[in-house]
């Protein structure tokens, strides 16, 4: 079946619409490489610091809840916060005294069946509660990560974009 010339016209026409298009995004790429900015997570504790208490993270079981290093228990998925980064959130005093609380959900309430809702650490000793809640203070993200991830929580809760307007709408 032979195609009429007004048919090779078309054709020949969709062909070069698609090439210029090709060409065109090529040529974006090219000059506007995306920029990696890494990863966006970093720890400032010590080497023996983060051993000791990624010890006592394990025995005491927090990953069946939380994410750290984006890693998870899969067969226990709780929907916990992830740790990665809570230092940038929280300070080690406040990390502190959340552990050191009989009652953690006087301090941050959760949403959570009370099955999955934050243990107390008060019995644990002090120098353990230390020990957890330097090591939280010193899970940092980069600040244009937090920004990113502020604004799109603030998008999600509201359904509208967050605007910079100078001040922080998302507290």
């Amino acid at each position: 079946m032979a195609l009429r010339r007004g048919e090779k016209g078309m054709l020949a026409f969709i062909a070069a619409i698609i090439l210029i298009y090709m060409g065109g995004k090529l040529y974006y790429i090219e000059f506007h490489p995306i920029k990696d900015r890494g990863i966006p997570f970093y720890s400032t504790a010590s080497h023996d610091v983060a051993r000791r208490a990624t010890d006592l993270i394990r025995r005491e079981g927090c990953r069946d809840c939380h994410t750290l290093w984006a890693t998870q228990n899969m067969t226990q998925f709780v929907p916990s916060p992830p740790l990665d980064g809570i230092g940038s959130l929280r300070s080690k005093k406040w990390l502190y005294q959340y552990f050191s609380a009989k009652d953690p959900q006087a301090i941050l309430p959760s949403r959570l069946k009370p099955k999955y809702r934050m243990p107390s650490y008060a019995n644990l000793p002090e120098s353990e509660r230390q020990l957890l809640a330097t090591y939280m203070a010193s899970l940092k993200v980069k600040d244009w990560y937090l920004e990113e991830v502020k604004k799109k929580e603030y998008e999600k809760l509201t359904g509208h974009p967050m605007v910079d307007s100078g001040t922080d709408t998302s507290r």
